[in-house]
């Protein structure tokens, strides 16, 4: 996948993962959500897709065309209905989310995709209980940053990378 020099390509594409059928959230008061990021780096060097990325290997691949796909970082917290968390990604970015609401088993939420202290994409979005948003771009090193963007209501962690590393690098 090329893209130009010192352009900032965005792709967003929101995969919704089978939530829990019939399930609605009529409880008063804030609800808790988990947010889960991870930052995946793709490039074209023909390493193959990272273990730990298993579950979304074959999606990024249909997407993006690169032929390397690394889990670089892995994040989760909790945040309730209308409070904001952030996340410290690869290459300096910052990642503010806030879910707003929960309707049925829809989360609405405002993502916030900082440079430093300079805003390089805001978009306001319901994304499926138990779903991921993934947005490609920006370029990172060799490649392309692909941030995986998962939230979820109950105790199911949606289609996100495994936080563990793989049984040879923790052996060192």
């Amino acid at each position: 996948m090329t893209l130009r020099p010192g352009s900032l390509t965005f792709l967003i594409i929101a995969i919704t993962t089978l939530g829990t059928p019939g399930l609605t959230f009529a409880q008063a008061g804030p609800r808790q959500v988990t947010v889960y990021i991870d930052s995946v780096m793709a490039a074209d060097t023909n390493e193959g897709t990272d273990p730990r990325i298993a579950p979304m290997g074959q999606k990024l691949r249909g997407l993006f065309g690169f032929s390397t796909y690394s889990l670089i970082g892995h994040n989760e917290g909790k945040t309730d209905c209308g409070k904001m968390i952030a996340f410290t990604l690869p290459g300096g970015k910052i990642l503010h989310v806030q879910p707003r609401a929960i309707d049925g088993d829809m989360i609405a939420m405002e993502i916030v995709l900082f440079d430093g202290t300079r805003p390089m994409m805001t978009t306001d979005l319901k994304l499926k209980n138990n779903g991921t948003l993934i947005v490609g771009g920006p370029r990172y090193e060799q490649g392309m940053m692909i941030i995986s963007i998962g939230a979820s209501t109950g105790g199911t962690p949606p289609m996100q990378a495994q936080a563990t590393p793989p049984a040879e690098a923790t052996s060192r």
